[in-house]
């Protein structure tokens, strides 16, 4: 039987704005705390302090604006919006670097705006380059600025993703101006290496705003967490074997985000080569046949099948579970059915509506938008039905199977640990480049790979993500242990 591959079908998601927040990817612009802990131990994104998951997420009403200014700039609600976040940046940087970083902390030396639908002779100058019809974000390392696209970008990102998805960026790019002066990055340091740190960074500053300490900001943890993942999700690397794709793929991103978050600081200081070699692990990060981006194992039962019996390798059960692919399984006692695949604990069955489970590998809603989050694909359906078998899985083992804290959670986790073995070289199916990012991208969405039986999931997305990256990145034994 010849090997196959889930397949993901890449979507150009920058269609419209070309070449959004990569402009640390020119030779002219470097590619664009102290330590803290979780409060939570089994959940490293709760922080101390003012967090929420119900407050306010962005601007603080009636705080005087940063007294900062951008050079080209139209003193206009998106500059001002910038300028405040960089200005809490900075603020933090000055108090925080030296207790991570040698030297002393160097500001940023100017801010630019631009237009990029103005026309051309209103176009100025951004690290050597022009700023006509360029919709980007970026540090430039010849000048030490930052300059950004006030028209365009910046208004998508704040629409699809609020307020705090703008600040996110300028923290990643501010993270590029901090590199080179903590000697964390060099000439000959690799771009993904520099891109990765500076998420990290952005992290670490972003923890900051999430504890209250931010004078223009909050954070909550629901939304306003969500909304600067789902950005960060958006500008992520769809085709991992094009050179000019050097940010990392939507799983990496997330996890370099959460490393400074959680960590602080000294996390980004590890972050190098090997570092990030061995975080992927065996995990696929390049199409490894010329057609490969464009293949996709179809959501069928041939298919389900097969990925059935490579759970049943993985996780083999003493009484394995019926598989009923004539829809979910309606009236199971004391359990909610949910679509579009339901496991049944008292007759043990999973049962899938096929149908309704392949237009989660299809076109889906958002897909081909300009700076979409949504990463369509085969296997944002394949994970959903992993995730029931988990369920199974749970039952076997005498875990509850209600609770979308605990059975839901572990859940994701499970499913996690195995979509790792499925990258394995002898795995059939096995895992493809793009297939993490589609996974995440339907955890963030609408979670339901992190559903308990009755189908309830935890409103913050960020969380379900924590899960599956558990899941992927330390195994079985770490969801059983986390999730109780």
């Amino acid at each position: 039987m010849r090997t196959k591959r889930l397949r993901f079908a890449a979507i150009a998601v920058l269609t419209v704005v070309g070449a959004a927040l990569t402009g640390c990817a020119s030779s002219q612009t470097t590619t664009s705390s102290a330590g803290v802990t979780a409060a939570d131990p089994d959940n490293p994104w709760v922080v101390a302090g003012a967090a929420t998951s119900t407050g306010p997420s962005g601007p603080r009403p009636g705080v005087p604006d940063a007294p900062l200014t951008a050079e080209n700039g139209d003193g206009g609600r998106v500059d001002r919006l910038a300028l405040n976040a960089i200005a809490d940046i900075e603020e933090y940087w000055k108090v925080e670097y030296a207790k991570t970083f040698p030297g002393a902390f160097k500001p940023v030396d100017k801010y630019i705006s631009w237009d990029a639908r103005a026309p051309k002779e209103q176009s100025v100058k951004f690290c050597k380059a022009d700023t006509y019809k360029l919709v980007n974000a970026a540090y430039c390392g010849l000048d030490h600025t930052i300059g950004w696209d006030r028209r365009v970008l910046l208004p998508l990102l704040e629409d699809k993703y609020g307020p705090m998805s703008v600040v996110m960026v300028l923290a990643h790019e501010y993270g590029h101006a901090i590199q080179g002066q903590a000697k964390i990055a060099g000439l000959f340091t690799g771009a993904l290496v520099k891109e990765q740190q500076a998420d990290c960074l952005a992290g670490v500053f972003l923890r900051h705003v999430a504890e209250g300490d931010a004078a223009h900001f909050t954070m909550n943890m629901t939304d306003g967490l969500d909304g600067v993942l789902g950005a960060t999700i958006a500008v992520r690397d769809t085709d991992p074997s094009d050179p000019d794709n050097v940010h990392g793929s939507a799983f990496e991103r997330v996890t370099a985000v959460q490393l400074g978050y959680t960590e602080g600081a000294e996390a980004c200081k590890r972050i190098d080569k090997k570092e990030i070699k061995q975080r992927r692990g065996d995990l696929p990060v390049t199409f490894e046949v010329d057609d490969e981006e464009s293949q996709q194992l179809p959501v069928d039962q041939v298919s389900l099948t097969s990925v059935s019996q490579a759970l049943a390798k993985t996780f083999p059960l003493a009484a394995a579970p019926k598989f009923d692919y004539s829809g979910v399984v309606r009236n199971c006692s004391k359990v909610t059915a949910t679509e579009p695949v339901s496991y049944c604990p008292s007759t043990n069955t999973i049962g899938t509506n096929i149908p309704k489970l392949a237009e989660r590998g299809g076109p889906l809603d958002g897909d081909g938008e300009p700076l979409s989050a949504v990463v369509q694909g085969d296997y944002n359906a394949f994970v959903v039905f992993v995730s029931r078998y988990m369920l199974a899985v749970q039952q076997e083992r005498k875990l509850s199977l209600t609770g979308a804290e605990t059975a839901g959670l572990r859940t994701a986790c499970l499913s996690g640990a195995f979509t790792t073995k499925l990258s394995e070289p002898t795995s059939d199916p096995r895992l493809s480049a793009n297939d993490l990012d589609e996974a995440v991208s339907g955890l963030l969405a609408d979670g339901l790979a992190a559903a308990d039986v009755d189908g309830k999931v935890v409103k913050s997305g960020y969380q379900r993500l924590e899960a599956f990256r558990t899941g992927v990145l330390d195994g079985e034994q770490a969801c059983m242990t986390k999730f109780k």
